[in-house]
């Protein structure tokens, strides 16, 4: 099919060939009468003729490169094929024209039915102006023959119904017959082909003039943008510039219609010239009257005006929605409790959004950003739990223990009864995993009757994760800090930050510097995040971190936070929280809550010694779990006994073999003595074996020893032989026999100074002779002048002493006050 300005469009049966992977036919010995799908009458010599006007004249020439059988659309990259029939989209008081790109507001049924047949296909649909805008039904009769193929750009549905929708003008075209098939009109049409006529001067000497009349239009019509000019000196043919022209003029639909039918380019731009001379007088004329009217207007009547004026405008545009909008974000700027500061840069961005079309992009960033500043819980605040009762009874219905981390919590409360304006408090609970650090939080935030808010740190390496990203950038948002107070809906929520310890960085960014405004009592009530670019006071939230050791928090951010440890549980205090806490709760989940089922407290402790060593509960509540859903299977199978009692016997059953040992201490012997070290899970017993054998003097370490506990057993020797006279050791076994010292378990990395004192009592053990008492163990470092320095993690090394049967310890005088 050959359609206007030289294009000629792929026939269908042409573009299914290519489709197909065949090689597309030679046109240049394809004749019209041959190829069924062009319309017959087109001639060679005719095309071949436009072709050569085009090549002459760069005004007259089309960017549309033709090619027989298809057309290199606009910028010479996009095919377009189109059908010999499409449906038909009935407009009122519009017409489009090629090259022009317009929305349209479509509501009627058989106009959506037709609507949803061209989006079903290729987008194409042909646009025919009704001659009388009242009918709602409008037949062949009622529409005018001639139209534009169009193509949908985007379709959006609005809340009414009705759909707004974007189409772009491609070419003229005639409806050849008309009909109505499945609830919508259909056309075979026939496309239109300009006739830029044999007189190439004269068609450049009309496009001048037409040109220059509308250069004067432009200036004269406040409503057109003057970069319409610019854009219209560079169009590039004589019929794409009558349309670009006739698209911006503000005529009739009659008008507008015969400048469409207008074939014939110099007709149409003569027809063009004749209405740009009458629109001029018309604007002059208008203008002078504005002019005299303006001068006696007062300011109201004039914003009156002007206000209507631009309702008038968006409502034929199609933008009333927006407008709507706009005043819907002025409504809640009002009614919202933002800070001044606040709700000035909220109207700032209102406005800039009402002077913005609502197709574009800044658009839709400007309302995400008015959404955010919106949604935030400005000045909201809960009310706190103040009855000393009640909170202290929430902490030990949930917890059992940790009594230093309840006591800070009551002391805050008390402030917050005694004074006003009370800071959060910056707390960091420091301890193995599984002692409660997490739930604990849960449990302050229940206790105080606030909303809790949890943020896990692990792995994190982006700054912007803490701060936001910039607005610069697509997809843009605050950071999580933000985000949890809009979730929590309260600006002094408990804010659980998990494992602190564990903030990586790269080149994106330092987190951990990043939270150093956070969680300075003298900064966050001017925090400001990159995106909402407002500060907001974090000062009434209560912080709460966790780690499980501080040696992976920067200085500068431990320095902010107030230490609170959480040692691991001793074996009573595992037994209460299973009584009290684990076994209800695994009852609850394996749904025997109406079935007994007695575990004894004897049975606990062999489930704590022989099977879990750590220093939590998480290993032995899921030992619990898997022996309730092992009866739990047992009912599902059909057992009728409503109670099941779990004796010492029946755990090999449940859990398997025995793990652990009630003693890994040994049997009693020259040259093993028992140290005590700190892990992250906790504390353990250390054994340290030492064994004599003949050589040289030789000192020989194993058990994948770091360097300063190398460092240690070597300072422990020499102690040794500079006191061996005092300890009647003979010298002459430092040079005739070699010193090997072992710690167990050789795949476990050991380093620490902790140990100094244990090997030097294995090392004595060893050369007396004489075995230490096994239910002894030892812990701190030596030095060469005999003096034991205090240790670390001390309470998580007791409590592994006391779950190895271990009954005394020896620890260095100096950590006495630990």
């Amino acid at each position: 099919m050959v359609c206007n300005n030289g294009r000629i469009v792929t026939c269908q049966s042409c573009a299914l060939r290519s489709e197909r992977g065949r090689s597309r036919p030679q046109h240049s010995t394809h004749t019209a009468k041959t190829c069924r799908n062009i319309e017959l009458g087109t001639s060679f010599d005719r095309l071949r003729t436009n072709a050569a006007h085009r090549k002459s004249y760069s005004l007259l020439s089309s960017r549309r490169r033709v090619y027989w059988g298809r057309m290199m659309y606009r910028y010479g990259t996009e095919e377009i094929v189109i059908r010999e029939s499409l449906p038909v989209l009935p407009v009122r008081d519009t017409i489009i024209f090629p090259y022009m790109v317009s929305p349209m507001i479509v509501g009627r049924q058989f106009s959506i039915e037709a609507l949803q047949e061209a989006m079903v296909r290729d987008k194409q649909i042909l646009l025919l102006a009704q001659k009388d805008k009242t009918i709602e039904n409008p037949v062949k009769t009622d529409l005018y023959g001639f139209g534009t193929v169009a193509r949908i750009l985007q379709v959006m549905k609005l809340n009414n119904g009705t759909m707004k929708v974007l189409v772009e003008g491609l070419c003229r075209a005639k409806a050849k017959r008309l009909s109505k098939t499945e609830g919508y009109l259909g056309a075979t049409l026939q496309l239109l082909e300009d006739d830029i006529g044999d007189n190439p001067t004269r068609l450049e000497a009309l496009a001048r003039s037409t040109l220059r009349r509308f250069g004067d239009y432009v200036a004269l019509n406040r409503r057109i943008h003057d970069e319409v000019i610019a854009n219209t000196q560079d169009v590039p043919s004589a019929s794409q510039l009558a349309d670009v022209i006739a698209a911006h003029l503000q005529l009739s639909i009659e008008k507008r219609q015969s400048v469409l039918e207008a074939v014939f380019v110099p007709k149409r731009l003569e027809m063009l010239a004749e209405l740009l001379s009458a629109e001029i007088e018309i604007l002059e004329l208008e203008q002078k009257i504005d002019s005299t009217v303006r001068d006696s207007m007062t300011q109201n009547q004039r914003e009156y005006y002007l206000q209507n004026q631009l309702k008038a405008i968006k409502t034929e545009l199609g933008q009333a929605d927006d407008e709507a909008d706009v005043e819907s974000y002025r409504t809640k700027i009002k009614e919202s409790s933002l800070p001044a500061e606040v709700a000035k840069k909220a109207t700032e961005e209102v406005d800039r959004l009402g002077k913005m079309h609502s197709y574009s992009a800044e658009a839709n960033v400007i309302r995400t950003y008015i959404d955010w500043l919106l949604s935030l819980p400005w000045n909201i605040y809960s009310e706190d739990r103040t009855s000393f009762k009640e909170v202290e009874g929430i902490l030990n219905a949930e917890h059992y223990g940790l009594e230093k981390a309840k006591a800070r919590i009551l002391e805050h409360l008390a402030v917050i009864k005694l004074a006003k304006n009370v800071k959060g408090p910056i707390l960091c609970l420091v301890g193995p995993p599984g002692v409660g650090k997490t739930s604990l939080g849960k449990s302050v935030a229940n206790s105080l009757n606030r909303k809790f808010a949890r943020m896990s740190l692990g792995g994190m390496r982006d700054e912007a994760e803490i701060r936001g990203h910039r607005r610069t950038y697509i997809g843009a948002l605050p950071g999580r800090i933000i985000q949890m107070l809009k979730k929590a809906k309260t600006a002094n929520p408990v804010m659980l930050l998990d494992e602190v310890d564990k903030i990586g960085s790269d080149f994106h960014g330092d987190p951990g510097s990043a939270l150093l405004e956070v969680l300075d009592p003298e900064q966050n009530s001017t925090f400001q995040d990159h995106y909402l670019e407002c500060e907001f006071d974090l000062s009434k939230i209560v912080f709460i971190t966790t780690a499980n050791t501080t040696a992976g928090i920067p200085m500068p951010l431990l320095d902010r936070m107030e230490m609170i440890e959480l040692p691991g549980y001793l074996e009573f205090e595992k037994v209460k929280i299973a009584e009290e806490f684990l076994l209800p709760k695994q009852k609850m989940e394996c749904g025997l809550v109406e079935y007994r089922i007695d575990l004894p407290a004897s049975v606990l402790q062999t489930i704590i010694r022989d099977y879990t060593r750590e220093a939590g509960v998480r290993e032995l509540e899921r030992k619990i779990g898997s022996i309730f859903r092992q009866i739990a299977q047992k009912i599902a199978r059909g057992d009728k006994k409503k109670r099941f009692v779990v004796t010492k016997p029946d755990l090999k059953k449940y859990l398997g073999a025995r793990k652990y040992h009630e003693l890994e201490t040994g049997v009693a012997a020259a040259g093993r003595a028992i140290g005590l070290a700190w892990t992250r899970a906790g504390g353990e017993i250390l054994p340290v074996e030492v064994s004599l054998t003949d050589g040289s003097g030789k000192v020989l370490l194993t058990g994948k020893l770091g360097e300063v506990m190398q460092e240690s057993a070597r300072a422990a020797l020499t102690y040794l032989k500079s006191n061996a006279d005092r300890l009647k050791i003979s010298k002459d076994k430092f040079k005739s026999l070699d010193v090997h010292l072992h710690l167990p378990e050789g795949a476990v990395p050991k380093d620490g100074p902790s140990a100094g004192i244990t090997i030097l009592v294995a090392l004595t053990s060893a050369f007396l002779q004489k075995a230490p008492a096994k239910d002894l163990s030892y812990t701190g470092e030596i030095t060469l002048s005999g003096e034991v320095l205090p240790v670390g993690g001390l309470s998580a090394k007791f409590i592994a002493a006391v779950r190895s049967g271990i009954k005394t310890v020896i620890a260095p005088h100096a950590n006495k006050s630990d």
